[in-house]
């Protein structure tokens, strides 16, 4: 815990589902966390609360709309007069529903106008906006780690998942940019590919019984993946033990994708 107690680390959606398991992990360690919420205030200043209690650490929410990439400069400089330092950005957040429509869905049902183009904000537009303004403050602390979640359904096939897939398969090639581009400044860029995950936003597609079914089948440990199986990674990925690894995808699919 040495090496991370008293850092801070930045991540977008973090309410629930892979964003609260790693806000959950970082606390565990001793690192201050800053999260973002879309709409339910009350749950998040809970969350925060819980953190705080239960490992002595620093925790605050704000909001953040993550299909309006200004909002990220207000963002940090909100988190500015909160911590003093900014060492990790976890970009997480995604969005479903109603938001995707046009964007999920069979190949031939896909509509190139808000949907995807939503999708893609969600998924490359929020990684860039975010990791620019925490770059700014990890250059200030000499250097740090950002992780961006991505989804082993760039690699494999999954039904209605075009326009998800494609949009990681962007984020995973623009964090290899970054990863370049911010080794000068000490930060390393990295991103975790998770095998489907059982969230609330995997619950929200139409065929999450049988996507749930085929995961199982497929994987190699016989089981679905758990948020916690994702934050491990991400905590890793931000610590020293990781201190040579940038530019990188980490595969977390329970052996799902090679079967």
């Amino acid at each position: 815990m040495s090496q991370m107690k008293g850092k801070t680390v930045v991540i977008t959606g973090a309410t629930k589902g892979i964003g609260r398991a790693v806000a959950e992990k970082f606390a565990q360690n001793g690192v201050n966390v800053a999260f973002t919420y879309n709409s339910n205030k009350e749950a998040a200043e809970k969350i925060a609360e819980e953190l705080s209690a239960n490992y002595g650490i620093i925790a605050k929410a704000y909001p953040l709309d993550i299909l309006d990439t200004d909002q990220f400069k207000p963002l940090f400089e909100a988190i500015d007069q909160d911590f003093d330092r900014v060492d990790f950005f976890v970009s997480n957040a995604m969005i479903y529903g109603r938001s995707v429509v046009g964007g999920y869905g069979k190949f031939m049902k896909l509509r190139p106008t808000k949907g995807l183009t939503n999708i893609y904000t969600a998924t490359v537009g929020a990684f860039v906006a975010g990791s620019q303004e925490a770059a700014k403050r990890m250059e200030k602390v000499g250097g740090g780690a950002i992780v961006t979640l991505s989804s082993t359904g760039n690699l494999i096939y999954i039904e209605n998942y075009a326009g998800h897939g494609t949009n990681k398969a962007a984020v995973e090639a623009m964090a290899r940019y970054a990863a370049v581009e911010l080794g000068e400044m000490g930060i390393r860029v990295n991103a975790v590919s998770g095998g489907p995950i059982d969230t609330d936003a995997l619950k929200a597609f139409t065929n999450y019984e049988e996507v749930k079914a085929e995961t199982i089948k497929r994987s190699a440990l016989n089981r679905m993946g758990s948020p916690e199986d994702i934050a491990g990674s991400v905590y890793f990925l931000c610590t020293d033990e990781a201190s040579w690894i940038t530019g990188q995808t980490l595969v977390v699919d329970g052996g799902t994708t090679f079967r």
